[in-house]
């Protein structure tokens, strides 16, 4: 909640900032480059993150294979035991109700396992892909003579004048 709120403070204050500039020098205002990013379609739409999300998800099949593989086998055990539990004497079942517990329970830490190494695969990935994207941003901003680029998702109005993004994302393709 905090970085929530010391991101929505840097925004705010980064907009006026831009806001007294306009205002202030609008003679200097066309001296003055400002370009606008947005980052989550990057991280979402570009030639790293795809590349990423397929190599990930690559990396990740055998064990959701064998994860789906232990599904089922708890599945055909307590259909198994609901058929048999009328005909089984007591110790029967209750060895039989213990194995399912066991399995259950191996299911269960092997798809929390896959989910917590799924996810920190996912943010290694992550900080490489914003690495390119800063470093894209960087050389459009040196090469344009950009005085300012903000990362922004959520505006409720940028002209399509000052949205760089297609240009980080054309940048990003040979990554």
């Amino acid at each position: 909640m905090p970085r929530k709120i010391l991101w929505l403070q840097i925004v705010i204050a980064a907009s006026i900032v831009v806001a007294s500039m306009v205002c202030s020098f609008s003679v200097l205002a066309s001296d003055i480059k400002i370009g606008i990013v947005n980052t989550v379609k990057l991280l979402r739409e570009s030639a790293p993150a795809i590349s990423a999300q397929k190599k990930i998800e690559a990396e990740f099949l055998p064990r959701d294979e064998q994860i789906k593989k232990m599904a089922a086998s708890v599945e055909a055990l307590q259909k198994k035991l609901e058929q048999e539990s009328d005909t089984l004497d007591e110790t029967g079942r209750r060895e039989m109700e213990r194995k399912l517990a066991t399995i259950s329970r191996e299911y269960q830490r092997a798809q929390q396992q896959m989910q917590e190494d799924f996810s920190l695969r996912q943010n290694d990935e992550r900080g490489l892909i914003v690495e390119y994207i800063n470093k894209a941003i960087d050389n459009i901003a040196e090469a344009e003579n950009y005085d300012l680029i903000f990362h922004l998702q959520d505006t409720v109005f940028r002209s399509e004048r000052i949205d760089i993004t297609e240009q980080v994302m054309k940048a990003l393709e040979d990554k």
